[in-house]
C-alpha cells in the first residue's frame, strides 16, 4: 500500500508517518521509485504500537524508540511485556502539601523501603530493588503512613496475594500472542487501561459487600 492507503487504515497522518520514519519508529517502506515506497501489514502493525504508546502509554518519542527496540529484540513474549512494563509510568502516590521534616522523610522513606523488600521476599518475587515498581509502592506506601493510612502487618502480603492472581492471568493472556509486535500493543493497551478496570471491578465488589453487610439492596428492593 502507498502512504496515503497506510495513513487511512491506521488513522495516522502522512506527516505523521513521515517523522515517526525519520525519528527511526517506523522502518521504510519497499522504495518502487525515486519518492514512493510500498507499505505491508508489520507497518500497519508498528503505526499502531507506536500510537498505543504514544496515546496511552504517554511516552515520549526518544522513550517510545527505546520500547520498540526492546521489543524488537525480546526472545519471547514475556520479554517484550518486560520491557513495556518498565517503560511505561510508574503509577505516582500523591504527597500532601506542607512542609516536611527531612530527617523525619528520610526515616519514614527508609522504613518504606525496608517494608517492601520484605514483602518482596516473603512473596518469593524475583524483583530486583532497582525495579521502578519497588521505589513506587516505597513512595506510596510511605504517603499512607504520613496520613496513618498504612497497612498492618500482614494485610500487604494479602493484598500482593491478590495481585498475584491478576498477573498470572495477565501472563496467560500475553501467552495467547505468538507475534511480539501485536503482542506488545496489547501489552500496552492492557497497561495503560487495566488499572480503572482493576479499580472500579474493586469499588464494584466494596459496594456488594458493603450492602451484603447492612443488609441494604437498591431502594426498589432488586
Amino acid at each position: 500500500m502507498k502512504i496515503s492507503e497506510l495513513s487511512r487504515a491506521t488513522g495516522v497522518p502522512v506527516a505523521s508517518i513521515k517523522y515517526f520514519r525519520r525519528e527511526g519508529l517506523l522502518p521504510a517502506g519497499k522504495a518502487t521509485a525515486a519518492t514512493l515506497a510500498e507499505y505491508g501489514e508489520r507497518h500497519v502493525q508498528r503505526l499502531r504500537l507506536i500510537k498505543a504508546l504514544t496515546t496511552l502509554g504517554g511516552l515520549s518519542i526518544a522513550t517510545t524508540r527505546d520500547v520498540l527496540t526492546a521489543v524488537d529484540r525480546a526472545e519471547s513474549s514475556d520479554g517484550a511485556l518486560g520491557a513495556i512494563s518498565y517503560a511505561l509510568p510508574v503509577p505516582v502516590a500523591a504527597s500532601p502539601a506542607g512542609d516536611a521534616d527531612g530527617e523525619a522523610e528520610a526515616d519514614a522513606a527508609a522504613e518504606a523501603e525496608a517494608e517492601v523488600a520484605e514483602l518482596i521476599e516473603a512473596m518469593d518475587w524475583w524483583t530486583p530493588a532497582s525495579s521502578p515498581h519497588v521505589q513506587g509502592l516505597a513512595t506510596a506506601l510511605k504517603e499512607l503512613r504520613r496520613v496513618d493510612a498504612g497497612y498492618a502487618p500482614g494485610e500487604l502480603a494479602a493484598y500482593a496475594e491478590l495481585a498475584n492472581s491478576v498477573a498470572r492471568l495477565d501472563l496467560e493472556r500475553a501467552a495467547a500472542f505468538d507475534d511480539t509486535v501485536a503482542l506488545a500493543e496489547q501489552a500496552v493497551i492492557v497497561l495503560a487501561l487495566s488499572s480503572p478496570v482493576l479499580e472500579l471491578l474493586r469499588r464494584l465488589a466494596q459496594e456488594d459487600q458493603v450492602r451484603r453487610r447492612t443488609g441494604r439492596r437498591e431502594p426498589d428492593g432488586t
